[in-house]
């Protein structure tokens, strides 16, 4: 009987759907890297989030694999081109939740321009100041979105309502223009933009993406928006730009300091981390923008759907 390896827990329905069709899952919560480097060559395929990372060294020894399926989107954690090369699927399913951190990306954008997170604390401390948090309209803003994937079509697509222009930078992609947006360069939107949102993957073209040397190419003082991964963008130089008035704002989902399991790093707090966290015109939240109850099940859908092509 063919077998599936589960490295995380996930909807069970990937489960339910996979046992239909004859294969045996199996799954070994308290199980470290090195248990599973023990067992992954009696396995056709692995269902995995982000707990452990799927390297060369760790595919090599999976002789039987024909497919990796990533619950989400990212998958830095997957030594893609080398398991591609000998054969084995590597699927992942961003069209689950890419409602769910278009929906996120715009909440935030609200909050942080409306003051609505931070005039709801001084309230709470017996505070009624409304000059002071006076807020900002997005109509009429040109809000630049780097990444047009799932994610940043996802964005656009909630902004189209709120009369603002929508500029798209993607590096691989062109005639992708929905109606939601205008394809650009990465000069215009540095030329234009009020609002930056990223939508990349982790990469090493990505890596540090946005440091002080692109903040400082905005003609304008931008609001920032990150759902995409947290070392996309250099913290340091984001709180430089902050301080400076440069980045009027940031609403931060994702961190440069969360481990491999996108959880915050137990380390002593870095001085950036304590600045954003006390600065009043930062919104963060602890990586959830994909994180619903509707995207639960249809990351898990998607997915599934796919492996069944491969088998």
């Amino acid at each position: 009987m063919r077998k599936v390896l589960f490295i995380d827990e996930v909807h069970p329905l990937i489960k339910e759907e996979l046992t239909s069709l004859g294969l045996k899952c199996d799954f070994f919560p308290d199980y470290t890297r090195s248990d599973y480097k023990k067992i992954i060559h009696e396995y056709s395929g692995i269902i995995l989030r982000s707990k452990i990372t799927l390297n060369r060294d760790m595919i090599s020894s999976a002789a039987k694999l024909r497919f990796i399926g990533r619950v989400g989107s990212g998958m830095e954690s997957i030594d893609v081109p080398y398991a591609e090369s000998l054969g084995i699927r590597c699927l992942n399913s961003p069209e689950g939740n890419r409602d769910a951190v278009g929906e996120h990306a715009l909440g935030m954008l609200l909050s942080m321009m409306n003051h609505i997170n931070h005039a709801d604390k001084q309230i709470r401390q017996g505070k009624w100041i409304r000059e002071g948090n006076r807020g900002t309209e997005i109509k009429d803003k040109t809000v630049g979105i780097i990444g047009y994937g799932n994610m940043g079509s996802a964005f656009a697509l909630r902004l189209k309502g709120f009369g603002s222009k929508v500029l798209s930078y993607d590096k691989y992609k062109s005639g992708y223009s929905d109606g939601n947006t205008y394809e650009s360069m990465l000069e215009d939107i540095f030329e234009a933009a009020d609002i930056l949102s990223l939508h990349v993957p982790l990469t090493d073209e990505t890596r540090y993406l946005v440091n002080d040397d692109f903040l400082t190419k905005f003609r304008k003082n931008i609001w920032l928006i990150n759902t995409s991964r947290g070392k996309v963008v250099n913290t340091k130089d984001l709180v430089k730009h902050l301080k400076s008035g440069k980045v009027l704002g940031a609403a931060l989902d994702v961190l440069e300091y969360e481990d491999s399991s996108f959880e915050l790093l137990d380390d002593n707090m870095p001085e950036e981390l304590k600045y954003l966290c006390k600065a009043d015109n930062v919104v963060l939240t602890p990586h959830i923008a994909g994180w619903t109850v509707e995207s639960r099940y249809k990351l898990a859908k998607i997915l599934v759907d796919k492996i069944k092509e491969v088998l």
